[in-house]
């Protein structure tokens, strides 16, 4: 499994592999009165939008931290382990790397509140829908997804937060005791 990814990680056609079947997946099962030939053109478009995305925001990184899209992806491995590189160079890379991601992270964190508020105005109202018509098993359903959702999302960022504080504090002291 580690092996699995790894190479997910690092590869962009695997992750546009796993895209195209998740999205053939996702339409067969919405969609089931269409022709399958449909199902294969919505995915193969869904997967060029989304290879896309990944793609201009690798480029886009690596052209900030100054390294290829596969040392970035060494980097993260290493930084998900705590790993501190030896090589200065390889050093600064990082500092980069995690400077880079720390301030994507706290542009971010500004929409944050707007953003968890939208998904719980949305449950909300779903679930005020639901009591109009008498339905409430979907929204209730849905409105606990949402929630969970949105709990995993800030876990997700809390523990990327901390692991990107804790390289960036890691790599000052290195810094500290070579200097």
């Amino acid at each position: 499994m580690r092996a699995f990814k790894r190479w997910l990680d690092r590869s962009l056609t695997a992750q546009a592999v796993l895209v195209f079947l998740l999205g053939l997946g996702i339409s067969a099962l919405l969609r089931r009165d269409d022709h399958p030939v449909l199902w294969v053109i919505q995915s193969a478009i869904y997967t060029g939008i989304a290879i896309a995305f990944v793609a201009v925001r690798r480029r886009r990184i690596s052209r900030a931290v100054g390294t290829d899209a596969g040392g970035i992806e060494e980097l993260n491995r290493k930084i998900r382990h705590r790993e501190v590189p030896r090589d200065p160079e390889e050093r600064a890379t990082m500092r980069r790397l995690v400077a880079e991601q720390l301030g994507q992270m706290e542009r971010g964190g500004r929409w944050l509140p707007y953003w968890l508020g939208f998904m719980g105005l949305v449950a909300l109202g779903l679930v005020v829908l639901g009591a109009f018509t008498d339905s409430l098993i979907f929204p209730i359903v849905f409105a606990v997804a949402v929630a969970g959702f949105c709990y995993g999302v800030l876990r997700t960022r809390r523990r990327a937060l901390r692991l990107l504080r804790d390289m960036r504090s890691a790599l000052r002291n290195q810094n500290e005791r070579v200097a």
